[in-house]
């Protein structure tokens, strides 16, 4: 009796690519124009925390270091840029939730300040900083005209993603995409 060949062995399926400099826009800004699209949420590490604005930049590249160890703790790919979530500001400094974008969901968390989350999901605009970071509240001034001129309303929560290195913010050409949120 003819033997009958054995079936191929089954190819696995190949990973997702995990592009830890991917934006959540997907593709580049530009300084010089508003980008109007749909966030998709992917999840995160997020650590919550306050600061004053002297030390926030400093404050979240430590935050940002420490949710990159504990992604690897956890066996978790980095699947994007470093962001940060405002929550509250004042005068003085603001209330955040640094984020980092992982290529799944953990399944166990360790320590007690760093939770599972993700990053904010729905309409955006998109407004690109490049420029030192001491500069950023010019580009913030440009945000807020441009929305004053359009007759838009957000969410007063905006999300600052890190193209550039965070704990480079002298950098003539620091790149920052900041995505605001229509109510």
């Amino acid at each position: 009796m003819p033997q009958l060949a054995q079936p191929p062995a089954a190819i696995p399926a190949p990973s997702p690519v995990v592009n830890p400099d991917a934006t959540l826009a997907g593709k580049p800004g530009d300084t010089t124009d508003v980008d109007a699209l749909v966030l998709t949420a992917r999840p995160t590490l997020t650590i919550a925390g306050q600061t004053t604005w002297d030390k926030g930049l400093n404050t979240l590249a430590e935050a940002f270091e420490k949710l990159r160890g504990e992604a690897g703790k956890l066996g978790l790919q980095v699947a994007g840029r470093p962001l940060t979530h405002f929550i509250e500001t004042d005068d003085i400094g603001f209330r955040y939730e640094a984020m980092l974008p992982v290529d799944r969901a953990p399944g166990a968390m360790a320590p007690a300040d760093v939770r599972a989350g993700s990053t904010p999901q729905g309409n955006a605009l998109r407004f690109t900083h490049k420029a030192p970071y001491d500069d950023i509240d010019t580009t913030y001034e440009n945000i807020t005209a441009y929305l004053d001129a359009k007759g838009l309303t957000v969410r007063d929560q905006f999300v600052e993603e890190y193209v550039s290195d965070p704990r480079k913010g002298d950098d003539p050409n620091f790149e920052i995409n900041i995505y605001v949120q229509p109510r």
